[in-house]
């Protein structure tokens, strides 16, 4: 890590590699970067045409990725020894950004080392469609999860007892329905045979799909429904899975924003300390449902995003796109 860094475009191209290794909504990675050289800013932009127009009509889901990127750019930024002066932005078009982050010169003694120490995991990350231990996660890592989310101005809960019942119920349910009628938004992004796994930039490939659930209520999404069989064997899935909801006080723009960036602080952390991932979005993407999904008992606001979280495989790199195809530089 280096205390004074030269801004360049070679480390500026880094910080965005570190960026697009966020998560998103079936691997979409709707974003795109300018980098302004006189100021030393960088643009994050909402990319409308990797929306999910049937799944994610209002673009939250499109926001809660671009969140995640920020995040990662800003963990980035501190590990270089920069500091990330990000500000958000309530875009009413795509030719507004939705974040600026301005790379300024940071001493030693101003690194947020807390942001910084997450850095190994931006790489090590993946979703993990795979089985976990019943083993739960010991309470003080509950708690410093609980913390990570917070600090990026979102709430994040574990349900237990009669709400994790209720959410896995719900989920269910909005997984039978999405199977009896089809989701072109998942259609469109899953890449299945070897040619497009392997060629692919984008969108979920076969090798990342996991196992079908045997048994078990973990909420595993099937995305091999209504493609080619394929060949990946079935297995038994937890009884009781450990999800963790986040959560925000309203529901605006700025809010899925800010819910992608405690998302994905909360996942390194995870991923930091051995706990692999993956989500539970299916009853999200329908607004009648996501109400139903808060613990009216804690008072929680809006439910953003759903995890499960777990001991078990890391689960598999996805593809990216490159760097030179989301970021331009003007002077």
């Amino acid at each position: 890590m280096s205390a004074t860094p030269h801004v360049d475009d070679q480390l500026v191209r880094e910080l965005i590699g570190d960026a697009v290794a966020a998560p998103s909504m079936h691997n979409a990675q709707p974003w795109r970067f300018v980098y302004h050289r006189s100021t030393r800013v960088v643009e994050l932009f909402a990319d409308r045409l990797r929306a999910m127009p049937t799944a994610d009509p209002q673009g939250r889901a499109l926001h809660i990725g671009c969140g995640a990127a920020l995040l990662n750019l800003r963990v980035s930024a501190w590990h270089a020894g920069l500091r990330p002066v990000a500000t958000v932005h309530s875009a009413a078009d795509t030719a507004e950004p939705l974040a600026t982050v301005r790379l300024e010169r940071a001493a030693p003694h101003e690194i947020d080392y807390d942001l910084a120490g997450l850095h190994g995991a931006v790489s090590t990350r993946h979703t993990s469609r795979y089985p976990y231990a019943e083993t739960p996660l010991p309470g003080p890592l509950r708690q410093r999860l609980a913390d990570q989310a917070r600090s990026e101005g979102a709430m994040l809960s574990f349900p237990s007892g009669w709400h994790l019942e209720l959410v896995l119920d719900v989920i269910e349910d909005a997984e039978s329905e999405s199977g009896f009628t089809g989701d072109p938004d998942e259609q469109k992004w899953v890449r299945t045979g070897a040619d497009a796994s392997d060629t692919t930039r984008d969108g979920i490939p076969e090798y990342s799909l996991g196992a079908r659930k045997r048994e078990g209520r973990a909420p595993v999404r099937d995305f091999a429904r209504g493609h080619a069989e394929t060949d990946r064997g079935s297995a038994a899935f937890e009884r009781m899975p450990q999800l963790a909801v986040v959560s925000t006080r309203e529901d605006r723009p700025l809010d899925w924003v800010a819910a992608g960036q405690a998302m994905e602080r909360v996942l390194l952390l995870a991923t930091r300390e051995g706990v692999a991932s993956s989500f539970a979005t299916q009853a999200l993407e329908r607004q009648e449902l996501r109400w139903l999904l808060r613990d009216p008992v804690a008072g929680a606001g809006p439910v953003q995003m759903i995890m499960r979280l777990g001991y078990g495989p890391m689960g598999a790199h996805t593809p990216r796109r490159s760097v030179q195809d989301v970021l331009d530089t003007a002077p």
